[in-house]
């Protein structure tokens, strides 16, 4: 099923495509209970009906489990307590509307299951604040900065790996002792990439001879992202490394937050639009300059791609930078089929077993970076269009720890039992996610770090 994004609601991809409506969250009715309570009772006697969703998320198990066990074999015999269950294992990865659903809009029912679980996490928001493990939890910059001091960064790292450590992070804010956790660098990315933030239009600097095409520039401002930048900002190196190596031109954004989708995934809307207004700005100037954008990690690149201009239907700002924000290897296939990427590989890659995140699937992009990576000579692809379980924060809260790890087992096993040279996914997370159920010691490699491998940078 393909899916056009049309804040508008008109749709745009021919009779009867499926469209998303903008989220009406500045409307006092959108936090109305009573309105919620009937809207959720009447999705979910829906998705009881048809249940092709049963497959993904543990939102829908949980829903199905309850109606089964209930008096009336019916949703109106549900403990309404239940349906904050169903919305908390909700992590929005939009895969049920997208591949499933058959009564998305403009069916008549006008079913958007992510929308309606985003409303009730924002009115418990409204209602009751964030609390502060949700907040520490999702403060990736804040978290971030402070963590990445020098010494500081030794001494979280370490804790972070011993058991003591573990124990009392599980105690204090509910992270699960056996769930990944990242590291942090204090030698950030955007420290390793000073130079080029010093290439930009204006400074006094030679512009280098640009290549453009029909949809690219052939000159990327590069968002490194949270979780890039402090956590693994080789990741942006390589993402460099590899664009430098095609003659694409790459500068930093002069400045940036976290692009938000932490804080959506909790409801707490308000704290994104604050974390837009301080980061349109500076996409803008970026635009303004001549370059298109990327960021190397899906989830960031889909907040700005639909999130946003959903959220902000009528901001023009946001419109544009939805248009000029690139995946990296879509961007990178764009520059292929315009005769412009280098295929002089110097390293096969042989087996490559390929998790495609849910936050990549969503974008309607297609696989990108499976078709680049096929380009390498003497090198296969196995695609593995599940979930990782991961889900931003979801995986590592203790509650939901199993559930993680059950709706990622498939994916676990898909790559064990491939047993292939180099196993992948354009999200790092689900990546360390996948590591973690692997019985034999194997690390994730970014498809960015395969490619520059290949080509022996």
């Amino acid at each position: 099923m393909s899916n056009t994004l049309d804040p508008s609601g008109a749709g745009s991809a021919g009779p009867g495509a499926p469209t998303r409506h903008p989220l009406d969250w500045r409307n006092p009715e959108f936090y109305d209970e009573a309105a919620l309570a009937k809207e959720l009772e009447r999705v979910f006697d829906v998705c009881h009906g048809c249940r092709r969703c049963f497959s993904l998320c543990n939102a829908f198990p949980t829903l199905f489990d309850a109606v089964d066990a209930s008096s009336t074999g019916e949703v109106d015999g549900v403990d309404k307590q239940v349906f904050w269950q169903v919305v908390e294992h909700c992590y929005l990865c939009d895969m049920c509307f997208m591949t499933k659903c058959p009564y998305v809009p403009p069916h008549p029912w006008n079913i958007d299951f992510p929308h309606l679980m985003l409303r009730a996490k924002a009115t418990r928001v409204r209602q009751e604040g964030v609390s502060l493990r949700n907040r520490t939890l999702a403060a990736t910059d804040t978290v971030g900065r402070i963590a990445g001091i020098p010494v500081v960064a030794d001494v979280v790292n370490a804790v972070n790996r011993s058991a003591a450590g573990r124990v009392l992070l599980e105690k204090t804010l509910g992270v699960d002792r056996d769930s990944p956790l990242p590291t942090y660098h204090s030698r950030t990315a955007r420290k390793r990439l000073r130079r080029l933030a010093r290439a930009v239009p204006g400074d006094g600097t030679a512009a280098p001879a640009l290549r453009p095409t029909e949809h690219t520039t052939g000159k990327v401002a590069l968002f490194t992202t949270c979780y890039a930048n402090r956590n693994e900002p080789e990741l942006d190196e390589d993402l460099v490394a590899v664009f430098e190596h095609n003659g694409i031109v790459v500068t930093l954004i002069a400045r940036e937050r976290c692009c938000g989708m932490p804080r959506l995934e909790l409801g707490d809307l308000e704290s994104v639009a604050r974390l837009k207004e301080y980061n349109i700005p500076q996409l803008q100037r970026a635009l303004a300059a001549g370059c298109d954008i990327v960021a190397p990690i899906p989830s960031c690149v889909l907040m700005f791609k639909q999130e946003l201009p959903l959220m902000f239907p009528d901001d023009a700002h946001v419109r544009l930078i939805a248009e000029r924000i690139f995946d990296p290897f879509e961007y990178l296939m764009l520059r292929h089929r315009a005769g412009l990427l280098r295929t002089d590989f110097k390293v096969s890659l042989g087996k490559v077993s390929y998790h495609v995140p849910c936050h990549l699937r969503v974008q309607n992009i297609g696989l990108k970076t499976r078709d680049v990576l096929k380009l390498v000579p003497d090198t296969s692809v196995e695609t593995i269009e599940r979930c990782s379980g991961h889900d931003g924060t979801y995986a590592v809260k203790k509650e939901f720890r199993a559930a993680a790890v059950k709706i990622g087992r498939p994916v676990m096993q898909r790559v064990a039992n491939a047993h292939p040279d180099h196993y992948s996914s354009d999200c790092p997370m689900a990546g360390h996610q996948i590591e973690s159920g692997l019985e034999r010691a194997q690390q994730p490699e970014h498809p960015l770090t395969l490619l520059r491998m290949a080509y022996g940078l």
